[in-house]
């Protein structure tokens, strides 16, 4: 479910109510309980008898099969795979009708760093020993742990909470996060940035809303100018241990394991899984709904675009086994070159 401490919620509210709001009544005579009641907006494999889901593709037939949603909005071709139980709102283009009412039960006016005044969520709760810079600046609701340091000019949004001792350094911006204990955070870093959601690709262009949270875990460090967007309705997630170098992006959605180790300018399209302990050397780039197993390791430049088992080692774009790499390059090299043995 979507965190209200981030993003406020205008419901509870009657699927029925909330389709003839947005001028859909002709949706209406399909619906078996027009009066179910919906209590927030969140994925497939979370959401509750009470709230509402989303299932656009045939890739999402598994976790439609197997939700326990109060309704889900599904394509005709998926009609037939909505549970008994959950109320099935068929449409034809399911993933702008989802869109309509996320903005309609989270309104854009309330959303990130315009909520950062936010009464509702009271003064912000900040420990002892706690050293703040010059000019930063603390959003309503803030929740920062003991000895935790925060560096001049930096911003924390509305709702965020930081554990103890954890480092923050300059111009940095947090929103709509919750950060463990003994994090270190480089200057110029920004986390809770929108995610790069988009509809209706290459003509009106339109923003999906973004309504979810980055959850960084303890011993996680984040190198300077990098740049971790939340996710679209469920968490992007830094594991345990895992250290992020300058210049890397990690898209909406993406969930890194634990003692990860992610060099310099690499990209994590969104919705990248990595394993615990996985490796990525500098410039990496991943194509996004995809899985890195644990304990893989990706050398410098490679393009993940497919699913890796535990233990991979990847080279080239796009990437592959390294060993398939290395004797592509060898046979390359007899090719241009020559075989002048003898």
């Amino acid at each position: 479910m979507v965190d209200t401490r981030f993003h406020r919620f205008a419901g509870p509210a009657a699927i029925s109510a909330i389709l003839s709001a947005l001028g859909r009544g002709d949706l209406l005579p399909q619906l078996s309980d027009p009066d179910l009641v919906i209590s927030g907006v969140t994925d497939l494999d979370l959401a509750n008898p009470s709230e509402l889901a989303l299932a656009s593709h045939t890739s999402y037939t598994e976790e439609l099969r197997g939700t326990v949603a109060g309704a889900v909005i599904v394509s005709q071709a998926l009609r037939e795979e909505v549970p008994a139980g959950t109320l099935a709102i068929v449409s034809d283009k399911p993933h702008q009708l989802f869109a309509d009412i996320l903005d309609y039960l989270y309104p854009s006016s309330t959303r990130s760093i315009l909520a950062d005044s936010r009464e509702d969520l009271g003064e912000p709760l900040i420990e002892r020993d706690v050293v703040l810079g010059a000019n930063v600046v603390i959003g309503s609701g803030v929740e920062i742990g003991r000895g935790t340091i925060i560096g001049p000019n930096t911003v924390i949004g509305a709702g965020v909470t930081i554990g103890r001792n954890a480092v923050i350094g300059a111009n940095t911006t947090i929103h709509c996060t919750h950060i463990g204990n003994d994090v270190v955070i480089h200057s110029g870093v920004r986390i809770g940035t929108e995610g790069f959601g988009w509809l209706d690709f290459g003509t009106s262009n339109r923003k999906v809303p973004q309504l979810g949270r980055v959850l960084i875990q303890d011993r996680v460090e984040v190198g300077a100018n990098s740049t971790i967007d939340r996710g679209a309705l469920g968490d992007t997630v830094i594991g345990d241990g895992t250290k992020i170098d300058n210049l890397v992006q990690i898209g909406h959605n993406c969930r890194i394991g634990r003692n990860c180790l992610i060099a310099a300018m690499s990209g994590l399209s969104g919705s990248t899984i990595l394993g615990d302990g996985v490796l990525l050397g500098g410039g990496v780039g991943t194509s996004g709904h995809l899985t890195i197993g644990s304990g893989s390791v990706v050398h410098g430049r490679a393009a993940v675009t497919k699913n890796w088992p535990e233990g991979s080692k990847l080279a080239g774009a796009p990437a592959q086994d390294i060993r398939d790499f290395w004797r592509e390059i060898a046979a390359m090299r007899k090719l241009t070159k020559g075989d002048k043995r003898g």
